[in-house]
């Protein structure tokens, strides 16, 4: 399973990349929603992890560009330091999986990813 991990937090970023392919997964990583978005169209990953707040493009607007224009059903967890209410709404309307606020455990980004995965499975079984 390949994990896109979109965070222009450069110390956040390699801790989660680290952590993810400790526990057996493939993983690419975008430092702003552009690049994000590139590798989204090129590289497929089963999963994206994105932050709210990036550079050149939020994280909302690219999981509505994936959803939308792309027409895509890639799993998809928001990050944010924001946690307002209307936040979490907002990343819900727009097609996100989940949302996870900062700070976080990266284990905790892990077990719902797993859960993610799991839930998927028995769906197309």
């Amino acid at each position: 399973m390949t994990i896109l991990v979109c965070e222009d937090e450069e110390i956040l970023l390699t801790s989660l990349e680290f952590r993810l392919r400790k526990n057996g997964f493939s993983v690419i990583t975008a430092k702003d929603g552009k690049e994000a978005l590139r590798m989204v169209e090129e590289d497929k990953p089963d999963l994206l992890v994105a932050d709210i707040m990036m550079p050149h493009l939020t994280g909302l607007q690219l999981v509505d560009y994936m959803r939308n224009d792309l027409d895509l059903d890639i799993p998809v967890i928001i990050i944010s330091a924001l946690e307002e209410e209307e936040t979490v709404l907002e990343a819900f309307k727009c097609g996100a999986n989940d949302f996870i606020a900062k700070p976080f455990k990266p284990m905790e980004l892990v077990l719902r990813i797993k859960r993610i995965f799991q839930e998927r499975q028995l769906a197309t079984s």
